[in-house]
């Protein structure tokens, strides 16, 4: 029995499907079917029924399948075990970040930890925070970007890059603009323009909503700080974002603090606890990648 012959029988049962599965292994359908079928003599039983259209399970297979990918991930804790003390780090690095970010030590922090890792093959995805923080508990990102309304997501690690208090933005003209400094409730009082459900900025914002017992009314959502500045610009809401945020779109916003959103919107780093090698060495490059001059964020 092969450690091959195992990724194969792993592959297949997920895939369903021995073409796709050959495709997923980079080798040939009749390779896979041909280390399927070695294997099966080996343990004197069939894995899978061939009858149907899509490659099901036998009994034997569903009993044999949680040992096989245990057994693969032992095999690979054991190379990245050699690897963390011979100092060559290899395997996958998933990162994901916030949709429209421009969080450039982000992309600086990467570039250097390839440069450092070129063994590492690196994926990136975005989404929105709520979706990248589950899918770093769930196992499917190895670190992400995201905003956040407290320090630390449950049950996760995190390096706070930016916190900053949140503030109304509005153009020339309108009332809001008049005020030094206006409340929460002067606030809700007019069409908001603000980020989507699941961003850690408008967590914080309806966190403080609600801790006043108010009910804003969200006239539009963007996911992009500069679509909400926009939309704002042209009187269709007051928009709500970070200082950081406002404050690249002065020549066509003011902004203005509001008593009640003390609590700050953060930009973090999380990952889940005991993080790989290739994780740990992603997080020493963004520490100084991200000690140099702050960038804007969700």
């Amino acid at each position: 029995m092969e450690l091959r012959q195992l990724e194969y029988f792993v592959a297949v049962a997920e895939e369903r499907n021995f073409t796709r599965a050959a495709e997923r292994v980079h080798i040939s359908q009749s390779g896979v079917s041909a280390q399927i079928r070695q294997l099966e003599r080996e343990l004197g039983a069939e894995l899978f029924d061939r009858s149907a259209r899509t490659a099901t399970l036998t009994v034997a297979g569903k009993a044999a399948l949680e040992h096989a990918r245990a057994a693969l991930a032992a095999a690979g804790a054991v190379g990245r075990a050699v690897g963390e003390v011979t100092g060559l780090i290899r395997g996958r690095l998933t990162v994901g970040m916030v949709v429209g970010c421009t969080v450039t030590p982000l992309f600086d922090a990467l570039a250097a930890f390839h440069g450092a890792h070129p063994g590492v093959e690196i994926a990136l995805l975005e989404d929105n925070s709520d979706r990248l923080v589950a899918g770093v508990r769930a196992g499917t990102l190895d670190v992400a970007l995201v905003g956040t309304a407290t320090a630390a997501p449950d049950g996760l690690e995190a390096l706070t890059i930016i916190s900053e208090r949140l503030v109304a933005a509005v153009p020339a003209g309108h009332p809001l603009a008049r005020r030094s400094r206006i409340a929460l409730a002067d606030l809700v009082a007019h069409p908001l323009v603000c980020m989507p459900s699941g961003t850690g900025l408008r967590t914080a914002f309806d966190r403080a909503c609600a801790a006043h017992g108010l009910r804003p009314s969200i006239a539009l959502e963007a996911g992009a700080a500069d679509a909400v500045a926009g939309l704002a610009a042209r009187g269709l809401g007051v928009a709500v974002l970070s200082e950081s945020m406002a404050a690249g779109h002065r020549d066509q916003l003011t902004a203005r603090a509001v008593e009640g959103l003390a609590a700050p919107a953060l930009l973090a780093l999380v990952w889940r606890r005991g993080p790989d090698p290739a994780v740990r060495e992603l997080l020493v490059h963004s520490r100084r990648a991200f000690a140099e001059p702050e960038a804007a964020g969700e």
